[in-house]
Formats: C-alpha cells, structure tokens, sequence
C-alpha cells in the first residue's frame, strides 16, 4: 500500500503552517523504536502526531528491513528516536492500546472509520467485520472492511486480530499470528469453533434475556445451565431475547 502523495503533501504544508518552526531534521524524518509488547517485540515507527506504522520484529529480519518497509509505504526516512512518546511503552506492554495516538491522515476517510472502529473492541474480546462495518454506518461494506484490516499499517495500536473476517480478509501477519495474539489474550477459541460448527454464533442468558457475542465479557458469565445459543440474532430476538449493550450483535455477513 503506498499513501496519498497528495493527502502527505497537504499535511506537512498545514504543518508549515500551523505550527512553529522546528528543526529540519524533524520535518524529514519519522523515528521509530523497538518496544515490548503483549505479543512480543515489536518495531514502532511515529511522528509528533502518533504512531505511523507497526511490525512485529520477529517479521523482519533486520532493522534495515524495517526503515525499507516504512520508506516504501510512507516515501520517508526513518532515525532512530532518542525519546519515545510519553506513556507508549507502558500502554504496549500492558496491552492498553487504546490511549496511544495513531497518525492516520494518510489513509482515506473509510480506511480511518474502519481503523477507530477497530480500537473499541476490548482485549479479550472478538467482532466479526460485519459489526465493524455497522459501527462506521457502512453495514453493507463488510468486504471493505476485510480489505482495509488486512493492510492495517498499525496492528497490535489498532488491535484488527481481535476482528474475526470473512473469505476477503487476512490478518496484515497471518492466521497463525492472529490465533496467537487471540490465546494470549485469553480468547477461548476452541470453545467459540465449537459453538460455529454446532451452528451457534450467539450466547443469550435464560435468566437476563440478553444476547451477545461468545467473546463477550457478559456472555461468559452464564453459568451453563442457563446458557441458550442461537445461530442469528433474529432467532434471539423472535425468542424474546434483546441485544447486549456492551457488545452490540450484529448479523454475520453471508
């Protein structure tokens, strides 16, 4: 994925012009580090707006490869930072993303509705594209959704493995890799393919009337004698069952 040139030239313009001078070097380069997270190393590349662009270290193999892989996305070089963010090193390890600044003025409107949406799924927790593309009023662009997740440029910031996808969708480091993000996570991912196989893609409590996602914190609450699955949330609603607050159910694309 290459950025807009345009969109890129009309930011350092606004730059110019809304902020005070600042060295030259800071205007060339983006900085980058090398940070722990919940996943693993990890190589970060910022700006004075936030967090440009995320790779696992371990997917490359060198820090060469890194800058090269940021330059050809951005068309911008890349030193190392003497000081990272306040707070960004602490958010990462402790997998509390969602309070570190991200810079996305590069990508279009839907590709950045997509990518905030993306940053309210809790830890723990999974959504299927489909519920991404209703929060960003766009419920028939599930596909799009796919697309833009799978060339997220800030994933483990942006946390899109927490985002389950349809046969257009990848995750940007792989299945394999996504899988693991989720178990570290303590996603039950055994028990949530069970419940697809069997035809259940939805948990409603007996004693509540309330229906979720399996993923979500209220569903695992429910004790098993009172739990009821359902294959769609208009057979939950037909039962007298009305969607949980917390995580919002939304059909799953066909």
């Amino acid at each position: 994925m290459r950025v807009n040139r345009h969109s890129s030239l009309e930011a350092a313009l606004a730059d110019l012009l809304d902020e005070p001078p600042r060295p030259l070097a800071d205007r060339i380069f983006a900085e980058w580090t090398r940070a722990r997270s919940r996943f693993g190393p990890v190589d970060v590349a910022f700006n004075r707006h936030g967090v440009m662009f995320v790779r696992t270290a371990e997917s490359e193999q060198d820090d060469a490869e890194f800058r090269e892989a940021f330059r050809q996305v951005f068309e911008q070089p890349l030193r190392r930072a003497e000081r990272e963010p306040t707070g960004m090193l602490t958010a990462l390890r402790r997998n509390r993303t969602r309070s570190i600044q991200v810079d996305l003025r590069h990508l279009p409107d839907f590709d950045q509705e997509v990518l905030r949406a993306t940053r309210l799924i809790p830890a723990g927790q999974t959504r299927p594209s489909a519920w991404v593309a209703r929060e960003v009023g766009r419920p028939e662009r599930a596909p799009a959704v796919d697309v833009v997740l799978a060339r997220n440029p800030v994933p483990v910031v942006v946390p899109c493995h927490r985002v389950t996808r349809g046969e257009s969708g990848e995750h940007v480091f792989g299945a394999r890799a996504q899988e693991r993000m989720l178990r570290s996570e303590e996603v039950n991912l055994d028990e949530v393919r069970e419940l697809a196989e069997s035809g259940v893609h939805y948990l409603g409590s007996d004693t509540t009337n309330i229906v979720c996602f399996p993923t979500c914190h209220n569903a695992r609450r429910i004790s098993a004698a009172h739990r009821r699955g359902f294959g769609t949330v208009e057979a939950a609603e037909k039962a007298g069952y009305r969607p949980c607050r917390h995580c919002r159910p939304v059909e799953m694309a066909s």
